[in-house]
């Protein structure tokens, strides 16, 4: 399967229900702890008027006219700095192992250097090794603790990017 049957594009209002299924889908997939993950984040049942806020973005992956994966960024929550979050990069297995972390990745790190941010932070789990290659691949590097406070404390492992 090619690449080129999968479409990446900015959320739309209506993508909300979809979207936030698909990431809980993909969360229990991976077991995922339900609670201090994204997995209970309210913002994950209305993702587009989430990323409304100024210096903020989400897109989806389609594929089949359906919803297979999304990623986004925004300010990151609590901090003074100007850091962004990379945000709820998921993606179902048809979307895997075809190059579509990686052009999603290339999108929002250049939508965040157009939005002026300095870094780029993100968290993850130890047991998401091929999201973990990928961000190295890019040039995140791991961190001994947490920035910001974006509630996710089940989430054990952060990493962060310059992007100067």
């Amino acid at each position: 399967m090619s690449t080129n049957t999968f479409n990446i594009r900015e959320i739309k209002p209506q993508d909300n229900r979809e979207i936030a299924k698909t990431i809980r889908a993909i969360l229990i997939e991976f077991g995922v702890p339900k609670v201090g993950t994204a997995y209970e984040d309210t913002a994950l049942d209305s993702m587009f008027e989430t990323y409304l806020k100024d210096k903020s973005i989400y897109y989806v992956v389609i594929h089949d006219n359906k919803i297979v994966g999304g990623a986004g960024i925004m300010q990151l929550q609590n901090s003074s700095e100007n850091i962004c979050e990379l945000q709820k990069m998921y993606f179902l297995p048809i979307a895997r192992g075809k190059g579509i972390g990686s052009k999603m990745m290339e999108i929002c790190l250049s939508k965040a250097k157009e939005f002026g941010y300095e870094k780029c932070y993100l968290e993850t789990l130890p047991y998401m090794d091929d999201a973990r290659k990928l961000y190295r691949k890019v040039g995140f590097q791991s961190l001994d603790k947490p920035l910001g406070d974006t509630g996710h404390y089940s989430c054990n492992m952060w990493m962060i990017k310059d992007l100067k």
